[in-house]
């Protein structure tokens, strides 16, 4: 929790109670329903809710931005940032029944309302949205097959609506039919050397009729 403090100082109390209550809900709900590996839940706050964040150091997203989380797994990287962002809201997916269960029980627990879960594929979603986070659920190529008609026409941030990826290593060769693609080192912004390799990726994608 303090490595989050150190990064995000400025968060209300609320929100430093929810954050909080992460390490609990996530140990708790990783007995009965294993959405997290052992060897990474004692590193929780560093591997999973600060890596989340990562996204917030590129972006500061306006109220009322609406937001797909795909391939959300335990609610990463969706939960940490609606935790941060109360006035966006998020829609979480998974195609896997157990790992959205784990999710809206964390939701239920910190009373999170701008978060609705769901057991869906990405090509099913109904809606459009301004953002498409993820972390790293497939190749960039499939990603974008899977989200390409589901963007908002009109932007309200500086950048541009489309993906936000979490990613991590040499993304030359899996970016390379993108060129407006731009990654942003999360080395930059985070000390711990967990986040040597990894990046946001943001790549505008134009609304589709």
């Amino acid at each position: 929790m303090d490595e989050i403090l150190k990064y995000f100082p400025n968060l209300t109390d609320i929100q430093k109670e929810q954050f909080e209550k992460l390490d609990f809900l996530y140990h708790d709900w990783n007995e009965k329903i294993n959405v997290i590996s052992r060897k990474d839940i004692d590193a929780l706050y560093t591997k999973h809710i600060l890596h989340s964040l990562g996204i917030a150091k590129i972006i500061k997203f306006e109220p009322g931005t609406y937001v797909l989380d795909v391939g959300t797994g335990g609610g990463f990287p969706g939960i940490p940032l609606a935790i941060l962002f109360p006035e966006t809201r998020f829609h979480l997916i998974d195609i896997i029944a157990k790992k959205i269960k784990v999710v809206q029980g964390v939701v239920d627990a910190l009373d999170l309302k701008n978060v609705k879960a769901e057991q869906l594929r990405a090509e099913n979603v109904k809606g459009d949205f301004d953002f498409i986070v993820s972390r790293a659920v497939t190749n960039m190529p499939d990603f974008v097959s899977w989200v390409k008609t589901k963007i908002k026409k009109n932007n309200k941030h500086e950048l541009k609506n489309g993906i936000l990826y979490l990613k991590g290593g040499d993304l030359t060769e899996e970016l390379k039919d993108f060129p407006k693609a731009t990654e942003y080192n999360l080395a930059d912004f985070f000390e711990d050397e967990f986040f040597e390799t990894k990046k946001v990726v943001h790549l505008p994608l134009k609304f589709v009729v």
